[in-house]
């Protein structure tokens, strides 16, 4: 597998397509179904060029190229991460036998699911921020949105060649129908419920490359531990990839919470809606919102498919090979909370392999929590007292064992009532998505940015602040 890119191919690639004719056809048939998708469903504002992280190489050094590109010829194309010819499974039934370059007959039915619904999820994105760059509160941030769409372009076309290249017929229809569905359609919406909610501003923006691209982080971690080796190699690609992403998600919101707290302490006052600053009370509604739809990305803390998946090989979990244990989980066992109708909660002990799910909840919300932790810094260090939470995982959920349970983010259950009297202080309100929304004036001018969020500290690439990101003219 060649760490260079093939980019005099007429679909850019380490996979040497040139090789497998038919495979380079099917491929190109689908590319102008993909750019008319593009046209249709990606961002809406005209630019003339962005400057962007190109990948040309899959080698851990010097992977990527910047400079500015028309993003209509962006160059889309299929990088997997090096084989390695050693690698061996690493967990459940086949542990210790070698990857499958192939997919096996008895596990098709399931890798091919598996891969769409993760396919699924990349060109959702794309659509739920298609019309954010006409609210860009600055040419780096601008540059930054263009930056994250393309590459989960990219992320589509990473998946679609493993239908074609693996499932034959039913793959080739599955990498039709991932074009075919969209965001928040009410004919044909994406799989997963988050990816039919709206990204209406930049804040939730932010949230949703902190919180909604996190989650992908650790999915794409399961999947790279597959012993089906191309969708193991895929996902260590993407992963690379992905982690722009959640740094535009971290620094976003941090400085929005660091203009928020520089207008709190100017105007002495946390109600800095009328100097053109998002109160933190907002934030943090935003917060409890983008966490919990994202929680439910997870499925329910209770799976005998998930448990199915990883006794076969098909996906493990984060960080499979640094865990200390017997990688087979079937003696192990560990406590579920349990919401019950009467107010309390019952922990039972359940098998480890039945709780995969809630394991992989359990490393995201760690990982969340220092996001947190970032924010209530910029808090601290202004002197103020306000501090952000992460909600009780049961709040707000719709997938799994809390949902129909009423609870609050501290994790009370209550009735329906009193949760309902209170939900305006816990999820954004029309009033606030209203407010947020009236701040969003783009502003396109070099150095200049939107009065509700900070500068950035760096810019990209060694770029500074004020350099041209975006080519509007």
């Amino acid at each position: 597998m060649p760490e260079r890119i093939d980019y005099d191919a007429k679909i850019p690639n380490n996979v040497n397509l040139a090789d497998d004719r038919r495979l380079q056809r099917a491929l190109e048939g689908w590319q102008p179904k993909f750019m008319n998708w593009w046209g249709e469903m990606g961002p809406t504002l005209q630019t003339h060029g962005v400057y962007l992280r190109t990948a040309v190489s899959v080698g851990r050094e010097g992977w990527a190229h910047f400079d500015h590109v028309n993003v209509p010829d962006y160059r889309w194309g299929i990088f997997l991460a090096e084989r390695d010819p050693d690698r061996r499974i690493a967990f459940g039934e086949h542990a210790g036998e070698p990857v499958w370059q192939q997919v096996p007959g008895e596990y098709r039915a399931d890798l091919q699911r598996l891969i769409v619904i993760q396919g699924d999820t990349e060109p959702a994105s794309v659509e739920q921020q298609r019309l954010l760059g006409l609210t860009a509160p600055s040419l780096y941030d601008l540059r930054n949105l263009f930056q994250v769409n393309v590459e989960e372009g990219r992320h589509l076309w990473a998946m679609v060649y493993l239908l074609h290249a693996y499932f034959g017929r039913e793959g080739r229809d599955e990498a039709e129908g991932l074009l075919l569905r969209n965001s928040g359609s009410p004919d044909a919406p994406r799989i997963l419920g988050a990816f039919n909610e709206e990204t209406a501003d930049w804040l939730a923006f932010f949230m949703f490359t902190y919180f909604t691209d996190r989650d992908g982080k650790y999915q794409l971690g399961t999947l790279k531990e597959s012993s089906f080796d191309p969708l193991s190699r895929t996902c260590e690609f993407m992963l690379k990839e992905e982690a722009h992403h959640m740094f535009v998600g971290t620094t976003g919101v941090d400085r929005v919470v660091q203009r928020s707290a520089d207008l709190i302490r100017e105007h002495d006052t946390l109600d800095i809606a009328s100097h053109g600053g998002i109160p933190l009370d907002i934030i943090q509604r935003y917060l409890n919102f983008h966490y919990t739809v994202s929680l439910d990305l997870f499925g329910s803390e209770t799976s005998t498919n998930a448990a199915n998946y990883y006794t076969a090989g098909l996906k493990g979990r984060w960080q499979e090979t640094r865990r200390k244990d017997d990688h087979k989980l079937t003696d192990d066992s560990r406590d579920l909370d349990r919401p019950n109708g009467d107010g309390t909660w019952t922990s039972d002990e359940l098998q480890a392999i039945l709780l995969l799910n809630l394991d992989l909840r359990g490393e995201y919300t760690a990982d969340c929590q220092t996001g947190v932790n970032r924010w209530n810094k910029i808090l601290a260090d202004a002197d103020l007292d306000f501090r952000f939470k992460l909600p009780h995982p049961g709040f707000n959920r719709e997938v799994g064992i809390n949902s129909g349970h009423h609870i609050t983010p501290d994790g009370n259950i209550v009735d329906e009532a009193t949760w309902e009297a209170s939900r305006h202080r816990w999820l954004p309100t029309a009033e606030d998505l209203t407010f947020v929304r009236s701040l969003m004036h783009p502003v396109y001018e070099r150095g200049k940015i939107a009065s509700w969020v900070a500068p950035p500290r760096q810019g990209i690439n060694g770029k500074p602040f004020d350099y041209e990101y975006v080519h509007l003219t």
